[in-house]
């Protein structure tokens, strides 16, 4: 006798996101990139529908990185000095089709650059990469809130991601992504209610829900994994379940978290890639959207499981 899968239907529906805007749009970009849409959990295509499959961003900073490890930086020795070139790097070499921009040098513990000349550099950064962008600031919240705003304004009009927006800043940076046309990440720290709270904060200020995407703080393997991946599946449990203040797609800082850990840092490339690949292998099963990686074979290793996954017979 033949057994028949029992199977969920789901009145919620995730919120499609657009990253990038070509010149049909209004921008510059060369293509744009869409996330979100599930009616379903993860890979249960049978489900509902599943029309994006997650996305993997290339991560690329404005000055070198001081505190990555050996392992990781050799792989972009040529061109940590210099982001245009990292950039064309990922792109030329490893077909990335999504550039994740971090100000670091904004930071007061690195250059503490200015508002204005991380603004002037978006603006070089958009003439010479023509990706959909993500751009992030530099982990300061009181700088990040003067960052932000300026970098949106530079970057106006080419749909990009701006982000980080937390309980404590978010109210400068969801105007300035609302005016200039941009989405907006919004960070918890690994709590689906402040998730929700900080969602309906953002909305507040007049940003539709359809222009957030959550960063819900993830932990790599061995290092908080499981618990992240849970925070995740019950945010999407309850948005798929009608909950439209949860139903933000994922962002998922992947390399940041994997190149913490000991074990990344063994001495062993591979073994540090291979900890990257576990790590987002894992959360896209969690349901993450978009990921963001550092080391390139890992990105590409990402990409190919991604694209194993949503192959279509």
């Amino acid at each position: 006798m033949a057994v028949q899968l029992m199977q969920e239907k789901w009145q919620g529906v995730i919120s499609t996101v657009t990253i990038g805007a070509t010149k049909e749009d209004g921008g510059s970009r060369s293509s744009t990139i869409k996330i979100g849409a599930e009616e379903s959990l993860p890979c249960l295509f049978k489900e509902g529908a599943i029309p994006n499959k997650p996305r993997v961003a290339f991560e690329v900073w404005d000055v070198p990185p001081v505190d990555w490890p050996r392992e990781l930086s050799q792989e972009f020795s040529d061109s940590l000095n210099d982001p245009f070139v990292w950039a064309g790097k990922c792109i030329k070499d490893y077909n990335a089709e999504l550039i994740c921009l971090r100000l670091q040098g904004a930071h007061p513990d690195y250059q503490d650059k200015s508002p204005e000349e991380e603004a002037a550099f978006i603006k070089e950064f958009i003439r010479r990469v023509n990706l959909p962008l993500i751009i992030l600031g530099c982990g300061d919240d009181a700088k990040d809130n003067l960052l932000l705003p300026a970098c949106s304004e530079a970057a106006r009009g080419e749909r990009c991601l701006i982000g980080n927006a937390t309980q404590e800043n978010y109210k400068a940076i969801a105007a300035s992504a609302m005016a200039d046309g941009h989405s907006i990440i919004a960070e918890s720290p690994i709590d689906v209610n402040i998730a929700k709270q900080l969602n309906i904060l953002i909305c507040d200020t007049g940003l539709p829900l359809e222009r957030i995407v959550i960063d819900p703080t993830i932990g790599a393997l061995g290092y908080g994994l499981e618990y992240a991946y849970s925070i995740m599946e019950r945010a999407r449990l309850a948005a798929l379940s009608g909950d439209k203040t949860l139903a933000s797609p994922f962002i998922c800082f992947v390399g940041q978290e994997a190149w913490r850990a000991k074990e990344a840092k063994s001495g062993e490339p591979s073994q540090g890639v291979m900890w990257e690949v576990i790590t987002a292998a894992s959360l896209i099963q969690a349901g993450a959207d978009l990921l963001v990686m550092r080391h390139p074979d890992a990105a590409v290793k990402a990409g190919k499981f991604i694209d194993k996954l949503f192959y279509k017979k």
